[in-house]
């Protein structure tokens, strides 16, 4: 007992340092509350929450979910009257159910620093993470990057209906269910023979008229969303060249500056990318200027895909090589989307990221 109370004092003592640097930096210290409205969550991350979330339930106020990340309170924080811009701090616990791996903790300890800035986005993504950087300096961990912009502008410039890029911009996270969205939607790959049938019977029967409710949606939503799909069953298919551009940048995997040359290659043939290319360089420009070498930078275009579903640009971890199974030692991105959704109509570009000390100190590490 004596031991596990000496870890978690050190822990703090850790944490608390790492938000010393947070605050020297010019971040105000802030809190959040652990309870956070369910319904809130399950809105902005689909019910894939619910099995990664602990709930409850308020008899007045409804469910709850205890938090599962910083990002959301802290967004809906600034955007209910936050100063412009603005810099901010935290420090506390997060709560996430596993389902795989029992050896890995559910509330865990989170350091964090996020920026609000509007004149100078691209400035602040070099901000952000040469100081989480520089913080972990002594950990030597593997660095990865990506950027999650480029994709979605490629979606965005699709030939093809608003609902397919809607689709595909909204399981960009879940890379198989994008792809078979994109096979399908492609025509590589043709829809299951239940969806056929479906689309060739009769919408009457197929809802028994004006009927009861079915599940939880009415015969109307149902027979609206029979049509949605027969309209896109008409839709043109994808061409082979848009295809090849997303697979292309799924693809690229190398130092920064190595990968700009690749994207501006295919910025001269895709302007769909063009916006996004050239932030890309600016963004390496202002690493460069806050001291990181975009030479030794390591770019995945498919980084970011699995594990950062509100990110929209540039997503950043840190890694511990000499132990493959921990998590990442430290995470952050941008998320401009996310102000949008919160702000009631205001948005800000926002970028941030966290450090973990309990994985800090696994990886033996004095910061």
């Amino acid at each position: 007992m004596a031991e596990t109370v000496n870890q978690t004092q050190e822990t703090r003592q850790l944490a608390e340092r790492i938000l010393s640097v947070f605050e020297h930096a010019g971040a105000s210290r802030i809190e959040t509350d652990i309870l956070q409205p369910s319904a809130r969550l399950l809105d902005l991350y689909g019910e894939d929450i619910r099995a990664r979330a602990f709930t409850t339930t308020d008899p007045l106020r409804g469910d709850y979910m205890l938090r599962p990340d910083f990002t959301v309170p802290v967004v809906e924080m600034h955007m209910s009257g936050g100063a412009e811009p603005a810099r901010y701090t935290y420090m506390g616990k997060v709560f996430r159910a596993q389902e795989e791996d029992v050896s890995r903790p559910s509330e865990t300890l989170q350091v964090g620093y996020e920026v609000f800035d509007r004149s100078a986005p691209i400035e602040a993504d070099a901000e952000v993470f040469a100081l989480i950087r520089s913080a972990l300096a002594p950990l030597e961990l593997r660095v990865a990057t990506g950027d999650m912009s480029l994709l979605l502008a490629a979606i965005r410039g699709l030939d093809t209906t608003d609902d397919r890029k809607a689709a595909l911009s909204r399981h960009i996270w879940r890379p198989g269910r994008f792809r078979a969205l994109l096979d399908r939607f492609s025509g590589r790959v043709q829809p299951p023979q239940s969806r056929l049938n479906l689309l060739e019977g009769d919408i009457d029967a197929i809802i028994g008229g004006a009927g009861p409710e079915i599940g939880l949606r009415s015969a109307g939503e149902v027979a609206e969303r029979i049509e949605r799909l027969r309209a896109d069953a008409k839709a043109a298919p994808i061409d082979d060249a848009s295809v090849a551009l997303l697979d292309r940048l799924l693809s690229l995997k190398g130092d920064c500056d190595w990968v700009l040359d690749q994207l501006e290659g295919l910025a001269d043939k895709s302007p769909s990318v063009a916006d996004a290319v050239a932030a890309f360089r600016a963004r390496c420009d202002a690493l460069g200027r806050a001291g990181v070498d975009t030479s030794q930078l390591k770019f995945e275009g498919s980084y970011g895909r699995t594990s950062m579903e509100y990110y929209d640009g540039f997503v950043f971890g840190f890694y511990s090589d000499q132990n493959p199974g921990l998590p990442p030692v430290a995470t952050g991105g941008r998320y401009d989307a996310l102000t949008r959704v919160l702000g009631n109509g205001a948005s800000i570009p926002a970028v941030g990221g966290v450090i973990r000390p309990e994985l800090v100190q696994v990886v033996g590490g004095k910061i």
